[in-house]
């Protein structure tokens, strides 16, 4: 089986509509969830409407585009959100990754892989991890100094259902991130420097 992934905006509109589906979380959200504070006031299509404008999907000649897609032997699997981390006002908001940290949160050269999707069926075959690679590439290549993630510490028998959305801690390591703080038992931040 072979993996590729490539940025959102060189995907079709249908490529992204199979990844993130009809039914569940993924559906539900469309990775707004870190872009807006009140993500669930906007109706279901007013969130489609802004993953599909700012992924620029369908037009590969766009300049930006908010994540990439996985393909698994050419069949679209997975999706990772990476981009500067001024873009996810939420997280900016959000008092768990800042707990011991100084530095300037609206920083525009550090960005943030902050949600995973992988498409059912596809599931347990590589495509976060390959995700998570990728990520880096395409922060680094766009003028990012550092890219960093907040992921949910894997614990047997710890996890409900949704809580893996952010990524694991493992998929991260396997991408060459390092752990920066723990702010809480389950909730790391990992980061590179570049």
């Amino acid at each position: 089986m072979t993996i590729a992934v490539r940025p959102a905006n060189e995907a079709s509109p249908a490529d992204l509509r199979a990844v993130f589906g009809s039914r569940g979380d993924p559906a539900n959200c469309q990775c707004q969830w870190f872009k807006a504070r009140d993500v669930w006031s906007l109706p279901k299509q007013e969130r489609t409407d802004r993953l599909r404008s700012q992924t620029h999907c369908g037009d590969a000649t766009a300049k930006e585009t908010s994540g990439l897609v996985a393909y698994l032997d050419g069949e679209p699997a997975g999706w990772c959100a990476v981009e500067p981390r001024i873009a996810y006002e939420r997280l900016i908001r959000a008092r768990i990754p800042w707990t011991g940290r100084t530095e300037d949160k609206a920083d525009p050269g550090v960005w943030a892989v902050t949600c995973f999707v992988t498409r059912t069926g596809y599931r347990r075959q590589g495509i976060s991890r390959a995700l998570a690679k990728a990520a880096v590439t395409f922060a680094r290549e766009r003028g990012a100094h550092a890219v960093e993630g907040y992921p949910i510490v894997v614990e047997p028998g710890r996890i409900a259902g949704g809580e893996l959305f952010v990524g694991s801690a493992s998929v991260f390591e396997e991408a060459g991130f390092t752990e920066v703080t723990r702010p809480t038992p389950r909730r790391a931040v990992m980061r590179i420097d570049f």
